[in-house]
């Protein structure tokens, strides 16, 4: 499980890598969103967190935490998702539902994902 999260997140550091204009930049983001695994795959399992169908991490429930590891998560997301759209001449937000859907379809069972209706599922 935790090497599937871990392909589909190096897959978008290399994008981002292409897409960054520096690529210090991206290597700082490529660097703390990896660092940040181990914890988000923890909580993704013990279901405190889900991916949500924008792309973002979202708790599931009134335990939260590792609050700050959460929003740093979902800000260097964003900046991901911004970039991969300035190629792509697509919003961030198209780029979030995107990656949303790629996470539900390859995520590993066990964990929650919210469905473009806005249902939470757990696989």
């Amino acid at each position: 499980m935790r090497n599937k999260y871990f392909l589909l997140s190096v897959f978008l550091f290399v994008i981002a890598l292409l897409t960054f204009n520096t690529t210090g930049h991206a290597q700082s983001i490529k660097q703390r969103m990896a660092a940040r695994i181990p914890t988000i795959d923890a909580m993704k399992n013990g279901g405190i967190v889900g991916e949500n169908n924008q792309g973002f991490l979202e708790y599931r429930s009134g335990n939260r935490p590792h609050q700050d590891i959460v929003a740093a998560e979902n800000r260097d997301r964003h900046a991901v998702y911004a970039a991969i759209g300035k190629k792509e001449g697509a919003s961030a937000a198209l780029v979030g539902q995107r990656r949303a859907r790629m996470l539900a379809d390859r995520g590993p069972h066990g964990q929650w994902f919210q469905s473009p209706n806005g249902k939470w599922y757990k696989k």
